[in-house]
């Protein structure tokens, strides 16, 4: 028989807690070093010290269009539909999120295996990477709904087991985020500090939090949140298509809704350390779905 693996000690216990009392991040940001990879001294340092990097022209305008033309492709798509990988918007027509496209699509395939990707998040993990998550965002034009205040880890601990802030998301734009269409906004240095929700996860939650439905698990304390912003500031990202921002899992992040006529859509890829692999929700009754939090841990090809 098989022994029991030994299970890991919660250090950032949330949903379970009675109050949001935010305490300061028990691991490091940056894990790599300038001779790991691509980023210099400095961008490691303004990366450990603001939680984000902002990168310009990663992708060409040749792979801007067909990404956009595999979004509306994976959009129609009849089974990515039934699967629940399309997740539509809560009050209007249209679509806010497409999930897994790397795995449906060569065109995100070769864009989330690049090196351009890939390499800066091994250096700042220290280790091969994978993809825990990939998305588009969609903000149609006049009714693109906003994503609240809130750190991935937070979700990403709680409801699919990982145990550590060891995981970074590139958001690269497909078109151009505008002042007026809900680009990203970030609170600086938040990353240092875990902010914990207070409220069990219901059965199968993530239904309703893809669609920004969020019940009293998950989303971050507005005290807290309000106190960091006071102290550090609301940074707004915006960006031309092609660009991307890159951004520490513990950052908090949030992105108004889009009334104006122009849409943001956005590709979201998620690398986790292979040292930092899922195990059994910290606070949920049961693992999310592969195509929200994938538990084959593949390594990214090098490239």
């Amino acid at each position: 028989m098989t022994a029991a693996a030994e299970p890991v000690e919660d250090l950032y216990p949330t949903r379970a807690v009675r109050e949001s009392v935010p305490f300061a991040r028990r691991h490091p940001v940056v894990w790599g070093t300038e001779a790991d990879g691509p980023l210099d001294a400095g961008e490691l340092a303004a990366f450990d010290r603001d939680g984000f990097l902002s990168f310009e022209a990663l992708l060409s305008a040749e792979e801007i269009l067909g990404c956009l033309e595999e979004t509306e492709r994976l959009g129609r798509d009849p089974e990515m539909r039934a699967s629940g990988r399309v997740a539509p918007e809560p009050d209007a027509d249209g679509i806010r999120s497409v999930f897994e496209v790397h795995a449906f699509s060569e065109v995100f395939a070769r864009v989330v295996g690049s090196a351009r990707l890939a390499d800066v998040a091994r250096q700042l993990l220290g280790s091969e990477v994978y993809v825990h998550q990939s998305r588009v965002n969609l903000k149609s034009a006049f009714d693109g709904s906003k994503f609240g205040w809130h750190a991935d880890f937070e979700t990403w601990h709680s409801e699919d087991g990982m145990p550590a802030p060891r995981a970074l998301s590139f958001s690269v734009a497909l078109t151009d985020n505008q002042p007026v269409n809900g680009p990203l906004m970030v609170i600086p240095g938040s990353h240092r500090t875990f902010v914990p929700s207070v409220g069990e996860t219901p059965a199968d939650y993530h239904k309703l939090s893809l669609l920004g439905k969020a019940l009293p698990a998950g989303p971050a304390d507005r005290t807290v949140v309000t106190e960091l912003a006071l102290n550090n500031g609301i940074q707004q990202l915006t960006a031309s298509a092609g660009s991307a921002v890159l951004f520490d899992c513990n950052c908090l992040h949030a992105s108004a809704g889009n009334v104006s006529p122009f849409r943001r859509t956005n590709l979201f890829v998620v690398y986790n350390s292979v040292d930092n692999t899922l195990g059994p929700p910290f606070a949920a009754p049961a693992p999310r779905p592969g195509f929200l939090a994938d538990r084959r841990f593949t390594p990214v090809p090098r490239r």
